[in-house]
C-alpha cells in the first residue's frame, strides 16, 4: 500500500512541512511521537497521510498534547496495517454523512454562484473520529466531510484543499513535488 504523509506544523514564524516515514511505526502512539519530533515546540502539529488515493487520516496535536485524529472512511482500517494503526481504533463515528449539506464549493470557501453543481456524495464513505479537528483553522465538520464524501475528490484534492484555506498549500505543494 502507498502512502504520503505530510507533518505540518505552525510555528511562531508560520507553517513549515516535511515527509514522515511510518513504517516503523507500531501504534498510534509512535505515529503521535513522530509528528512531535518534527517541532517539539510547535503551537499546531497536523499529519495528513494520503493512502492509495482512496483514504485520508488526518492528526492533530496541540502543543505536543492531546492527540486527535479524524479518517476519511472506517473500511481504511480493514484494508492496510497503515490504517489499521491510524484509524482502526477508534469508536466514535464522524458526523453522519448525510447529514453533509452543503456544497464542496461552500465548504471550500469559494463563492457559489450555480445552483446546479451540487456535490455527489460517496453513500459509501463511513468517515471515523473527530471531524472537527480543524474547525479552528478555518475547515469545519462539514466542510470536511463535505471534501471527504465529494465524488471524485482524492486524498490529496483533500489535503491540498485544506491546506490551501488553513494557509499552508504552498508548503505542502513544495513538499509534494521534492
Amino acid at each position: 500500500m502507498s502512502y504520503f504523509a505530510a507533518a505540518v506544523v505552525r510555528r511562531l514564524s508560520g507553517w513549515a512541512a516535511t515527509e514522515v516515514d511510518l513504517n516503523g511505526a507500531g501504534d498510534i502512539d509512535e505515529v503521535a511521537d513522530l509528528l512531535r519530533d518534527v517541532d517539539q515546540d510547535a503551537e499546531v502539529s497536523l499529519l495528513f497521510v494520503e493512502s492509495d488515493d482512496a483514504y485520508l487520516a488526518v492528526m492533530r496535536l496541540d502543543e505536543g498534547e492531546d492527540l486527535r485524529v479524524f479518517g476519511s472512511d472506517s473500511a481504511f482500517a480493514e484494508e492496510s496495517r497503515l490504517g489499521a494503526l491510524l484509524v482502526g481504533d477508534i469508536k466514535a463515528p464522524a458526523l453522519d454523512i448525510d447529514d453533509v449539506v452543503e456544497p464542496v464549493e461552500r465548504a471550500a470557501g469559494s463563492s457559489d454562484d450555480d445552483d446546479e453543481d451540487e456535490p455527489t456524495v460517496d453513500p459509501d464513505a463511513d468517515p471515523v473520529g473527530d471531524a472537527d479537528l480543524l474547525a479552528d483553522l478555518g475547515i469545519s465538520a462539514h466542510s470536511l466531510l463535505a471534501l471527504c464524501a465529494h465524488e471524485g475528490m482524492l486524498p490529496a484534492d483533500v489535503t491540498a484543499e485544506v491546506c490551501k484555506i488553513i494557509g499552508c498549500g504552498n508548503e505542502v505543494e513544495e513538499l509534494r513535488e521534492a
